[in-house]
């Protein structure tokens, strides 16, 4: 085993830790300046027992011959994953935050108790052995990480498509990651030297999305300056990336399926055809099968979709992969602050793979930010969880998720019926919500979401990409979904509804026309 390093010109200090440490059969080295360890870190060689680098580094604050906070930035410098422990008889905050600012492990205070010392460093040791083990396992910049079969699953499934530029259907719950399927489908591909251009259609309104898709010609409509290339012009001779298509509007959907038919299309305003060489990768977090059914999807474009149907597991059906997902977003939340990466104690990983996580991965890697900018110290403990995620109960995850499937699904004749055997997500837009079996049970399933994260995350998701009408975009989603739900609670009843809202029966009516909701009259 390496041994523990101690940096301190007090004799005593040096002799009380040696021997309690030897006490644990952990060895140690001793140091009476900073220089001294410079040299020898220099000098350290894994190979050679009599020069090995160290497990851990405990150093004084203030000795002759240089800072204990200088020699964390250097030693930190060389050897980013050592944990340093900062010790000091002048307990003051200034030293406290500069030592937890250059990365310190952790902050002791002289004089010590000296049982909770070996305690502190034995931990200290234990998360130096774990994070190297995690650095021998995790390859670097690794596109998707997963542990867990689900998604051992879809990745064998990326490379049984590497060859291929069949048509792939992506399903899963929103933030399960499945932008991130589409560009590894991409990557593996035949195509991969082309562009990989991605749209999300339910983020773009109704009137625009048509001229997003296909371009439109000078003069086409008003405020039509010039000629505009559409998607699919720009992903010529790559890949398209249509995600949410079960939001797609009806009409459009018409222009997309002669698309996947012959590869032609106009221009809005255009009247010569345009043809592009384009892969074709669709998500969505809706049940297409269900749509197809209440006629607000095309059945025809369903099964030109669904040649291959890959299900991203939801985080909650994964649990083995959030330690190595958590681990990783701290890592990659720290180079993009520009500040040392904290480290998670194992309880705290465990009170992660106990919750729910209704926004997936993507609300796990907002977590993992959030701990970045606000956990006091720089190891993260089970109190220093955000209000969601301490809130939840353990234990009270949902319970009826849809079971771990399948991730590919076989390939499905263009002209042959839908494969409706597998699970899907529940219809979240433009479909009648199934009714719950009973009261208790919606409340139940209320008490288990929160709205507010899952707005964050969609929020952050959006602006991240550049977005310029956040506002607009989230606020339809947001009116769709409360008119909807008052409009069930009330069975269509729309003045009821508007009361229960609290506003005009002409407000409510007026924005199911702005919104385009397809609900029916009241009764």
């Amino acid at each position: 085993m390496k041994p523990i390093w101690i940096v301190d010109d007090d004799p005593s200090i040096r002799f009380v830790l040696e021997k309690a440490l030897a006490r644990e059969n952990l060895p140690t080295r001793s140091f009476t300046h900073p220089r001294e360890v410079l040299d020898a870190l220099a000098d350290a060689d894994a190979s050679d027992a009599a020069r090995l680098p160290p497990q851990v580094l405990i150093s004084d604050i203030r000795m002759p011959g240089g800072s204990g906070l200088q020699l964390l930035e250097q030693v930190r410098a060389q050897q980013p994953g050592l944990p340093v422990i900062i010790m000091t008889a002048y307990s003051d905050l200034d030293s406290a935050v500069s030592a937890f600012q250059r990365g310190a492990f952790e902050y002791l205070a002289k004089p010590f108790d000296l049982p909770k010392a070996v305690e502190l460093i034995r931990r200290a040791v234990e998360e130096s052995q774990r994070e190297e083990i995690i650095e021998e396992q995790q390859p670097l910049q690794a596109e998707m990480l997963g542990q867990a079969p689900a998604m051992q699953d879809v990745f064998r499934a990326i490379g049984r498509l590497s060859q291929s530029q069949v048509t792939v259907l992506i399903t899963g719950e929103s933030g399960s990651g499945k932008e991130l399927v589409a560009r590894a489908l991409h990557k593996h591909s035949p195509v991969s030297g082309g562009p990989f251009v991605a749209i999300n259609t339910a983020a773009i309104p109704k009137d625009l999305l048509e001229s997003e898709l296909f371009g439109h010609e000078r003069g086409a409509f008003t405020g039509a300056q010039t000629q505009r290339r559409g998607r699919f012009e720009q992903a010529d001779g790559g890949t398209l990336f249509l995600d949410e298509i079960g939001d797609m509007p009806f009409d459009l959907q018409t222009r997309l399926l002669r698309v996947l038919s012959d590869g032609h299309f106009y221009r809005v305003g255009g009247h010569a055809p345009v043809k592009s060489k384009v892969r074709v990768i669709a998500a969505t977090h809706q049940d297409l099968e269900l749509r197809v059914r209440a006629g607000a999807f095309r059945e025809d474009l369903f099964h030109r979709l669904n040649v291959i149907r890959l299900r991203l597991p939801a985080l909650r059906e994964r649990k083995e992969d959030v330690s190595m997902l958590a681990r990783h977003f701290l890592q990659q939340s720290a180079r993009q602050l520009g500040v040392e990466p904290k480290r998670i104690a194992e309880s705290a990983l465990q009170r992660l793979e106990e919750f729910s996580f209704p926004g997936n991965v993507r609300q796990l890697e907002n977590i993992c930010h959030w701990l970045t900018v606000m956990a006091p110290a720089q190891q993260i403990s089970v109190k220093d969880l955000p209000p969601e995620v301490l809130q939840e109960q353990p234990g009270m995850a949902t319970s009826s998720v849809v079971p771990a499937a399948e991730a590919v699904r076989p390939v499905v004749s263009i002209d042959s019926g839908a494969d409706e055997t597998a699970a899907q997500p529940a219809a979240a837009d433009g479909v009648a919500p199934q009714a719950a079996s009973s009261a208790d049970e919606l409340l139940v399933g209320a008490a288990m979401l929160t709205w507010e994260p899952l707005l964050n995350v969609q929020a952050r998701a959006l602006l991240e990409s550049g977005q310029t009408d956040v506002w607009d975009v989230l606020s339809r989603r947001f009116e769709s979904h409360l008119i909807r739900t008052a409009l069930l609670v009330t069975h269509g009843r729309r003045m009821e509804a508007a009361q229960r809202l609290g506003i005009g029966r002409n407000t409510i009516t007026r924005k199911i026309q702005e919104l385009g909701l397809d609900v029916s009259e009241e009764h």
